[in-house]
This record gives structure tokens, C-alpha cells and sequence, in this order.
């Protein structure tokens, strides 16, 4: 008898254990894939960026120009030139196309100076940021690097319930991340790439 009342009272306890972890804010959907330091990247101009263009022996024609919010942009000689998403040197070649109808083989060089880049190459924070905020990509960008651009968390943030939205080949993914292990607790190994489009997501905490 007293056997049978263990076997019942463990099965209890396990049933306890188990109903416990399904009802727990542990994230179910996959971690953040580990950093590999390698990831092939151009940047694209976008609306609101600043293009200074320099036109080789052709002073009266280079300046700096603003890339409207329908994309594209208007310099001397050029109106209306589609400029966002293409690469600065991209755009070089089509102004070059453009000017040679009054210059002959002109030779341009791009620099865009402050751009933010389109909206699908921007990082976005939102919830228990700081600061949250869209911010421009940078080529080898991090979790912690995105995470001090935006002064860390909030006091309410559940930091390791936050996730990454990421869209990879057309499809959008979800991982997890864990943000209070990271700022908190010194734990780099939950430090992550970033991706251009990545939409970070930082909940509150229920307590």
C-alpha cells in the first residue's frame, strides 16, 4: 500500500513538473543562429540619404544631392534618376550613362554621406528599448552593438523572452535571443549577427 502511495505521489510531482513548463514564458521558438563573422554586404543608397557626387574635371557639374522620399534624385543636368536601391558605384555607372549626353566620358565617383539606406536595410527596436528606433546597418553589426545605439533595456523589459524577426529567402523567421544574459549578465556568447531588415522585438515582463 505504502509503495503504491509513492508511485502515485511521484507521478504527481512529475505531472506538476511538467504542467509548471508549459505554463512558463520560456520562448518555444529556435535560438539565434551563432555569429560566423562572414556576411556579404553592400550598401544601398535610400530615400533621405545625401549623395556627393564628383564629376572628374567637371566641377560646375559635381555637388551633393538629396535622395527624395520617392527615391530618386535631381543634380545638374540630371533630373529625376532613380537612386535608391542601387549600390553607390551602380549609381556612378547610370549617372555617367546620363551625363554623356552632354559630356563626353564623363568619369563619376559616388560617396553617400550620412545615409540611413532603404527601409529593408534598416534595424528596427521596438518595445522595452531605451530608445527605440529605426538605425542604418552597419557591415558586421552585433546584438550588443544594436543594444548600445539604443541605450539598453528598460527597467519592464523581459530581455531574454526578446526575439529577431529576420525574413530569409522570402520566408519570415523568428529566434530568439537572450538580451538580459547579454547586458546583464556579461554572457557574449548570446551576442548575435545582425542582418539588414532584422526586427528586433524586446516584450515586458508580466512581473
Amino acid at each position: 500500500m505504502i509503495t503504491i502511495k509513492k508511485h502515485i505521489a511521484r507521478a504527481s510531482l512529475l505531472l506538476a513538473t511538467v504542467a509548471f513548463a508549459g505554463c512558463s514564458g520560456t520562448p518555444t521558438y529556435p535560438p539565434a543562429p551563432e555569429r560566423t563573422g562572414q556576411y556579404d554586404w553592400n550598401y544601398l543608397v535610400g530615400p533621405g540619404d545625401s549623395v556627393n557626387v564628383f564629376v572628374w574635371r567637371n566641377p560646375e557639374v559635381s555637388g551633393t544631392f538629396p535622395v527624395r522620399p520617392d527615391g530618386k534624385m535631381t543634380m545638374n543636368l540630371v533630373e529625376d534618376l532613380q537612386a535608391s536601391g542601387k549600390t553607390p558605384t551602380q549609381l556612378a555607372r547610370d549617372i555617367e550613362k546620363a551625363l554623356a549626353k552632354y559630356i563626353q566620358e564623363p568619369i563619376v565617383t559616388v560617396i553617400v554621406g550620412g545615409g540611413v539606406g532603404p527601409f529593408d536595410q534598416q534595424i528596427r527596436v521596438v518595445g522595452e528599448a531605451a530608445k527605440p528606433q529605426a538605425l542604418n546597418y552597419r557591415e558586421k553589426m552585433s546584438l550588443v552593438d544594436l543594444m548600445i545605439a539604443v541605450g539598453g533595456l528598460t527597467d519592464f523589459a523581459a530581455g531574454n523572452k526578446a526575439y529577431i524577426l529576420r525574413t530569409v529567402d522570402g520566408k519570415q523567421e523568428r529566434l530568439g535571443v537572450r538580451l538580459e544574459d547579454l547586458l546583464r549578465g556579461g554572457d557574449v556568447s548570446a551576442n548575435v549577427d545582425m542582418r539588414p531588415g532584422d526586427v528586433l522585438v524586446v516584450p515586458e515582463s508580466l512581473f
